[in-house]
């Protein structure tokens, strides 16, 4: 018999793959068009809805177990006999591929970072994304840190430590053998600019630092409405000079900070796009964790042909009003 529709309980959950739990996030049910051989269900956008993250300088694992089990139902509406339900089961984080990767594309399932080249100031140490599954071992100059799975969504993503003034970045496969992923660390010193950490939620759905090093410039923006005012004394008929007319109210202000990379290598821009690309981005300002938007909208690629020393330059805004008036 032909297939006729399905009917699908989709779950979203934390913690460990079993057991299951009780009720589903998502009960779905669809009928195959008559034209088409199969049916076709997009859960990512549901799957979202369970994935929130937050981020305080705490570079934690924000990933789902998802298991859709499926159902099938011939012409006559009888579920079918063999293999049915089906489950299929994944690992979610918040990430996203490109058109050119096609549908679906399976994301590095080990190092969670695009370029082979990361800026970290001197005597400073930084984190490193990898998704565990898929990693057997880290190896940061000499020193080695096996990586395990427990299972545990709360470990997926795991954030490897690099110690200060390390210099090279190597991870293997599961099998510990299979060098999957060389970064390079550059160890930059700049006696003369405070640099400032930008954390941004990469491609992969991992949190991913980028130092800028150069020139710093902030700004901020006032909003305000005037009304004019009756400053006659009721008694006397007359006003006082001193007491203004006009009258501001609704007060408020927005702040913004330029920043500077300083000379980078040519696959920074994947970093930066990265960043132009993202929803979520924080700065480490004045020892917190603050959320910004970038304001730039324009992302000019730099080559080393083009351009010879590769600098950007890039415009954040603070997420918040100035003065508070939060409720």
């Amino acid at each position: 018999m032909a297939l006729k529709r399905i009917d699908l309980d989709l779950y979203v959950y934390e913690g460990t793959e079993l057991p299951l739990p009780s009720t589903a996030q998502y009960v779905i049910q669809k009928a195959r068009i008559d034209t088409h051989n199969n049916i076709t269900v997009e859960i990512g956008e549901l799957v979202r809805d369970y994935l929130e993250l937050t981020f305080n300088n705490d570079y934690l694992s924000h990933t789902r177990w998802v298991k859709a089990v499926v159902e099938y139902f011939d012409q006559s509406d009888t579920p079918f006999g063999f293999s049915n339900p089906q489950t299929f089961t994944f690992v979610a984080t918040d990430g996203y591929g490109y058109f050119e990767d096609g549908t679906n594309p399976e994301l590095s399932r080990n190092a969670l970072i695009s370029a082979d080249n990361i800026y970290i100031p001197e005597n400073t140490a930084g984190k490193f994304p990898i998704f565990a599954e898929g990693v057997g071992k880290v190896i940061i100059d000499s020193t080695t840190t096996q990586i395990t799975d427990s299972g545990n969504t709360n470990q997926k993503i795991q954030y490897v430590t690099i110690p200060q003034n390390s210099t090279t970045i190597q991870v293997f496969d599961t099998d510990d053998s299979t060098l999957r992923k060389t970064i390079k660390i550059s160890n930059i010193c700049e006696p003369k600019f405070t640099s400032y950490k930008l954390t941004f939620v990469n491609k992969y759905g991992a949190f991913q630092d980028v130092f800028m090093f150069k020139k710093t410039s902030e700004e901020t923006q006032v909003s305000d409405e005037t009304f004019k005012r009756n400053t006659i004394a009721n008694s006397t008929s007359t006003y006082q000079t001193y007491e203004g007319q006009k009258q501001r109210y609704n007060i408020n202000s927005n702040s913004s900070i330029t920043l500077n990379t300083g000379f980078v290598k040519e696959d920074m821009n994947q970093t930066i796009e990265e960043l132009f690309f993202t929803e979520n981005v924080w700065i480490r300002y004045e020892n917190k964790t603050l959320p910004v938007i970038p304001a730039s909208k324009s992302l000019k690629y730099k080559t080393v042909l083009n351009d010879k020393l590769i600098n950007y330059t890039i415009k954040l805004d603070f997420a918040f009003d100035k003065i508070n008036n939060v409720r």
